[in-house]
């Protein structure tokens, strides 16, 4: 099948060329980076290598950048799209897996899981991981193991779904969505490396607010999405 892997970047300059060198010795997919209008040399350092890039002309944030890749994807008719983050902590090499599941037809949206076969830490890093899982499960049914995960694969219908629907966000409320269309979203056992160079948007205040805005998310919007028939 056909595979796109999308790749938001946000000054990324030190990470890129290691993400970049990664993908391409553990894959032939193609790739595309989202440059989201970086403040440093991210957009210089992908012109110099000659990466494949498109570049926003204003800071939009993931939702929009993930909505751009969805768009060319869809527009230039592949098959699967992988959303894979440019900081270096997701890994290549598991990439064939997340695909293998969609090509065999086991799910519509795969997910590079640090949880299927080991236990999630109970502290207060994961206490908002736990949370969010809890009204998953609560407003589908479904359990979904590590829902802030960035490593996803989407099938075509998905794809599609995006295209239909601005709203849909890379995020945890839209797996709520999805599981509500009757997509089926299956978890593959990958690693994922600590961050080297630069720092997470995610500053454990905004980490808070990220997890309580999602929560309810979840409970209050998504889950008052319309079923589908199967």
């Amino acid at each position: 099948m056909k595979t796109l892997i999308i790749i938001p970047a946000y000054n990324e300059e030190l990470n890129i060329e290691k993400t970049i060198k990664d993908l391409k010795d553990n894959t032939n997919y193609d790739y595309l980076i989202i440059n989201d209008c970086s403040k440093d040399k991210t957009k210089e350092v992908c012109k110099k290598n000659k990466f494949n890039i498109l570049s926003l002309p204003i800071n939009y944030g993931l939702t929009s950048g993930i909505q751009v890749g969805m768009k060319y994807a869809y527009k230039n008719n592949y098959d699967i799209v992988i959303q894979f983050d440019g900081d270096g902590q997701h890994q290549a090499t598991y990439l064939k897996d997340l695909v293998k599941e969609i090509e065999n037809g086991n799910c519509n949206i795969a997910i590079g899981s640090r949880f299927v076969n080991k236990k999630k830490p109970k502290n207060m890093r994961m206490f908002g991981s736990i949370l969010l899982t809890l009204a998953i499960k609560i407003t589908t049914g479904q359990k979904i193991k590590d829902p802030t995960s960035g490593m996803r694969a989407y099938d075509k219908k998905a794809i599609e779904y995006f295209i239909k629907n601005p709203s849909l966000t890379p995020e945890p409320d839209t797996l709520v969505y999805m599981l509500k269309k009757k997509m089926k979203i299956k978890e593959v056992q990958v690693e994922m490396r600590e961050r080297e160079y630069g720092e997470s948007y995610l500053k454990p205040l905004k980490s808070a607010e990220y997890m309580i805005n999602m929560f309810f998310s979840i409970i209050f919007i998504r889950a008052m999405t319309r079923k589908d028939k199967k």
